[in-house]
């Protein structure tokens, strides 16, 4: 049930970006822009699309809003990718974007995919409200920048050359911000389509993405590059704290597993309508890619 629905989620954000981008000039740019947002769980946007349908927001609705987050996630990736950066060759099974093109190529349909992001929440079809719009694209323009995603990648670089490894405190919010400020986002944007209360669905991601990202530093230690699609035991060979560093294999996969549940109990206010999100944060910790 659980895989069905996303994958049902991953088919309707693909079509979206499809649509998006039919029209874009037929440059290099372009095509490595379709290559990046191709593939992946599409995780973010399935809690977009699951957590506007706690508010009987239809997934034809919410669906622009998912679209936006993968495409700002695929930017991410593509510039993370980057050998500036983390410097990896692989990515979902495939060459990163600097590897199948260039650099430049990389930065520049890295930078396109996050205007698009922009531009499919201020689109009108996103909500018919331009209030409505404007707090999405506020948001996502804190969660992404340099008071969320930018920010955590930045203190991740900054703790290569640091001298000393992460301490725990330091690691949660490093990740806090590199990981999770977009998975939040995610689970918010169900909340803000509906003008509501996002506080239940913000403890709820919070709690979730801190498990998202033990759960990658477990994958690089247990996991098959075959099936992640990207290197394994990149982390300690590169000497970086992460959970399973900090806390073992054992306590890290123990944490990971009591924040799945801290993620499920803060969605006791929606009952069973939040089924599919409970089923998410269980997918996280059991996921092989």
């Amino acid at each position: 049930m659980f895989q069905d629905q996303l994958k049902d989620a991953a088919a309707r954000i693909e079509t979206r970006l499809a649509d998006a981008l039919a029209d874009a000039a037929d440059q290099p740019v372009t095509h490595a822009m379709r290559y990046a947002v191709s593939g992946g769980k599409r995780l973010r946007g399935f809690l977009v699309i699951e957590s506007a349908a706690l508010y009987g927001i239809a997934p034809e609705q919410s669906v622009h809003a998912a679209a936006a987050i993968e495409a700002l996630h695929a930017y991410s990736l593509v510039h993370d990718d980057m050998p500036c950066m983390d410097d990896d060759d692989l990515r979902r099974g495939q060459p990163t974007v600097h590897i199948k093109w260039d650099d430049a190529t990389a930065v520049l349909a890295g930078d396109a995919l996050q205007t698009l992001a922009f531009d499919l929440l201020a689109d009108p079809s996103c909500h018919p409200d331009p209030a409505v719009r404007v707090d999405l694209v506020a948001s996502l323009a804190r969660a992404s920048g340099i008071d969320g995603m930018v920010l955590g990648q930045a203190q991740d670089i900054a703790a290569e050359t640091a001298g000393r490894p992460l301490t725990l405190d330091e690691i949660t919010e490093l990740q806090a911000n590199k990981t999770g400020a977009l998975i939040r986002w995610s689970a918010e944007a169900g909340a803000r389509l509906a003008q509501e209360d996002i506080a239940p669905l913000s403890a709820y991601a919070t709690a979730l993405g801190l498990a998202f990202q033990i759960a990658d530093d477990i994958l690089d230690v247990e996991g098959d590059a075959a099936k992640t699609g990207k290197r394994v035991q990149k982390d300690a060979d590169a000497g970086k704290a992460t959970f399973v560093s900090l806390l073992g294999l054992d306590g890290a996969k123990a944490r990971a597993k009591a924040l799945v549940t801290e993620a499920e109990d803060a969605l006791a206010p929606y009952g069973a309508r939040a089924d599919a999100l409970r089923e998410a944060a269980r997918f996280v910790i059991a996921r092989e890619v």
